[in-house]
């Protein structure tokens, strides 16, 4: 008989395994993005909730497996951001379905208040299967003060059938008191065979297969969904040199949230570079000459406009003005940390 943890990443698989046959009530998965997080919090809660569970975690046949992955599981509620549920498929309360579908407001990107003072009331219901109920809260960070304190009581003094998942991609965001009534795990990052291996199931061509790597900072994950987008492993590879020539071209069809990311990459390899460290997204090949240390400030500095750009880049802003804008910044910080050859102003050729 197939199981649900066949489906999933074998570095998720094993950690469901590891997970099920723990005892608590309430787990923390912390760790980078882009590790897991959502699939192993609903693996862990399909194995809890599923009618005919084994050691490797949910059956994926039963009735409560198939509530699950059509999102109707009346003992499972997943607390997440508005945004979040509508990109996985989660339905809204009746009270917020309506608001956004008479423009009132857009979808939230942070957890309501209201939605957890439903999934306290949750909390307190009857079991519909007799299997407990489960709450996954991802990403827990995304609980603010006031929200992450309607729920601390419930998750200190929980109904005795109820399971906590919080699910978080940066810790030091969470209330001491939150993190202190979990029992905490941290993701697990794949071996690289592992996840090539995973990739190319997936359809990937082997040969696009470590640049996608090395642009998702080893995450295979993101590494899929990049491929998924169009990007191609030689155009990442090609990045730095279009952005030292200020080619905004070869940017065009970006959005602003992935040119962002991709500069903030860039920027963090040439940092690593000046310091002597190698590059985590690039191979040492595909970036311009190591900058001087004494570079770094200017490095810096742009690294710090990136990250306030970051914080505003859903900002209605208009596209095409604002690429040209990241793109000449990024030029002008490549050519101020970088050496250049004397006489031309350009880079020196490598060896």
């Amino acid at each position: 008989m197939s199981t649900a943890a066949e489906s999933l990443p074998p570095w998720i698989a094993a950690q469901t395994r590891t997970l099920v046959q723990q005892r608590g009530h309430a787990w923390l998965l912390q760790g980078p993005a882009g590790l897991g997080h959502y699939p192993l919090a609903l693996a862990l809660a399909g194995a809890w909730l599923c009618e005919r569970a084994g050691p490797e975690g949910a059956c994926g046949t039963c009735p409560s497996c198939h509530s699950i992955a059509v999102r109707t599981h009346a003992d499972l509620r997943v607390l997440m951001p508005e945004t979040y549920l509508l990109e996985l498929g989660w339905p809204l309360g009746e009270k917020a379905q309506a608001e956004i579908d008479d423009k009132a407001r857009k979808p939230s990107r942070e957890i309501r208040v209201d939605a957890v003072r439903e999934a306290v009331e949750f909390c307190q219901r009857t079991n519909a299967r007799n299997r407990g109920k489960v709450l996954v809260v991802f990403p827990a960070e995304d609980m603010n003060l006031i929200t992450a304190n309607a729920l601390l009581k419930t998750l200190e003094e929980p109904p005795g059938d109820t399971r906590f998942i919080l699910a978080t991609q940066a810790a030091h965001r969470l209330l001491p008191t939150v993190r202190s009534r979990c029992m905490v795990h941290t993701m697990r990052w794949p071996a690289a065979d592992q996840a090539a291996a995973w990739l190319a199931g997936q359809g990937l061509a082997e040969g696009q297969i470590p640049a996608l790597m090395r642009a998702s900072g080893g995450r295979p994950a993101q590494a899929l969904q990049m491929a998924q987008s169009g990007r191609d492993g030689a155009a990442w590879a090609r990045f730095p040199r279009a952005m030292a020539a200020g080619d905004v071209a070869w940017v065009k069809d970006w959005s602003a949230a992935e040119l962002v990311d991709a500069l903030q990459k860039l920027c963090h390899d040439l940092c690593a570079l000046a310091v002597g460290a190698p590059p985590r997204y690039f191979d040492a090949a595909e970036l311009p000459p190591a900058p001087a240390q004494g570079h770094l400030r200017g490095l810096g500095d742009w690294g710090q406009s990136l990250a306030q750009t970051r914080r505003v880049v859903d900002h209605p802003w208009n596209a095409g003005l604002m690429t040209e804008a990241l793109v000449s910044a990024a030029t002008m910080a490549l050519h101020a940390a970088a050496p250049q050859a004397p006489g031309t102003g350009r880079y020196p050729a490598r060896a």
